[in-house]
């Protein structure tokens, strides 16, 4: 099984979260500790020093402690993890969606790593680096042997300096060898086409480039489709997540009003709710959302304000079910806490957690006997992905014995693209279904 991963990536990635960030100033002190509670952390205290001076050999303490929190952490929940300095180093960059470096999406094939595209305009792309070349060497240092991680990590660094690739490029005689000056890569987080009279959409993640960059694509399609222009498909299969306020943001950008998402808390005081403002960015064009068991968390929240307001029809399967939202809380020079802090709750008042959103019109799209043999599948056997699945989520309070998620697989031709073409068809009229276009009118208000 190849896999894949591109330059953007960070090492420590948000995976299916929707979060916030805040300052270590903005966190309250917790309750104070009861003695028991002090009496507990002594017996931690007293297996610390045992361990150091009877264990077999000698322990990393850093490592000891770092694993400790872990455990303790993860223990509450699948997504509250504590993150050492490097760790949260990475995820900051992750969460801007920008960091020096070189340009270029790449996966690993043969122990080599396999150039899979080049952003426009970066550097890669200015120096000639093309979308089938195979990277040999890194800096003189050979790629086989290192994993994807590593490769992508050495490629990375400070703006303005330079890494020497040697490129092996099927048709050349002999290795092609490049010095690249990297330089300030955004991350692009959007990707759309012009399908003749539809604007297509795909959201891959949600950092802090998500929201301009759909600006950017639906301005494009505009320009491109004038008048001709049908409607939007929204595509947020396989987008595990991201910013909280991105996902405010993305979804204001097709509402006039109402409630967009709400947050409960512990305490009925800590709850927050988020409104759209007036203006509707794709002047009430009719809009298919397309989601399936990939799509989690800020995915969610975006799918479950738009089909709860009426303002769009949800296509697909039933989405991955997290509904809760991480705090990263700082450390200082010692990492971030990750914690979860809060449910989300549609504009319906509706939980997501352990049950997903949805769709409007389920449409299945299975997963070919050919990829389930390379995973070592019976041709019968199921792949779900879904909250529910996981050992320790929250139980959702609206969660059921039927559980959250899907199938998360999404073709790589569009002809095999079963829900992509089903919504292309109800925004050309060869489909209907009662509901699309949605009835505006039964929007849930504030």
């Amino acid at each position: 099984m190849i896999r894949k991963l591109s330059i953007l990536a960070a090492g420590a990635l948000m995976g299916a979260t929707a979060m916030t960030v805040i300052s270590s100033h903005e966190w309250g002190v917790a309750q104070a500790a009861d003695s028991d509670t002090y009496r507990q952390l002594a017996i931690f205290g007293d297996v610390f020093e045992r361990v150091r001076a009877q264990y077999v050999d000698v322990p990393d303490d850093s490592k000891l402690v770092e694993t400790a929190i872990n455990g303790m952490l993860t223990s509450l929940d699948p997504h509250s993890s504590y993150m050492n300095a490097e760790q949260a180093a990475d995820m900051r960059v992750e969460t801007r969606g920008q960091f020096g470096g070189l340009g270029i999406e790449v996966t690993m094939e043969n122990e080599l790593v396999k150039v899979v595209s080049p952003f426009e305009g970066s550097p890669a792309d200015k120096a000639g680096i093309l979308a089938g070349d195979l990277i040999a060497q890194i800096d003189g240092d050979e790629v086989r042997g290192l994993s994807l991680t590593e490769a992508v990590d050495k490629m990375k660094g400070d703006i303005g300096t330079a890494v020497a690739l040697t490129i092996i490029r099927e048709g050349a005689t002999k290795p092609i060898r490049l010095s690249i000056t990297r330089d300030d890569i955004k991350v692009p987080s959007v990707r759309h086409t012009v399908e003749n009279d539809i604007g297509y959409i795909k959201l891959i993640k949600f950092n802090e480039q998500t929201t301009v960059g759909m600006e950017d694509a639906i301005r494009d399609i505009k320009a491109k489709t004038g008048d001709k222009l049908k409607g939007y498909v929204l595509d947020l299969r396989r987008n595990p997540g991201g910013l909280l306020d991105e996902a405010v943001s993305v979804s204001d950008a097709f509402l006039d009003s109402g409630e967009i998402v709400s947050t409960r808390g512990r305490n009925p005081e800590e709850t927050r709710r988020y409104n759209a403002r007036q203006g509707d960015d794709i002047d009430g064009k009719p809009l298919v959302v397309l989601v399936n068991g990939g799509s989690a968390s800020a995915s969610e929240i975006v799918a479950g304000a738009l089909q709860d307001q009426r303002r769009a029809t949800v296509v697909g399967s039933r989405s991955f079910g997290k509904g809760s939202v991480q705090t990263i809380i700082p450390l200082g020079a010692n990492g971030a806490l990750r914690l979860t802090t809060a449910l989300y709750y549609t504009p319906s008042g509706a939980s997501i957690q352990g049950r997903g959103i949805n769709p409007d019109i389920a449409v299945e799209q299975p997963l070919p006997d050919e990829i389930k043999k390379q995973m070592g599948l019976d041709s019968e056997d199921e792949v779900v992905r879904g909250e529910s699945s996981l050992r320790g989520h929250i139980t959702g309070k609206e969660e059921t014995d039927e559980g959250s998620g899907s199938l998360d697989y999404v073709p790589p031709e569009q002809k095999d693209d079963l829900q992509l073409n089903y919504a292309f068809d109800l925004l050309r009229g060869v489909k209907t279904d009662a509901s699309f276009p949605p009835k505006r009118e039964a929007s849930i208000a504030n």
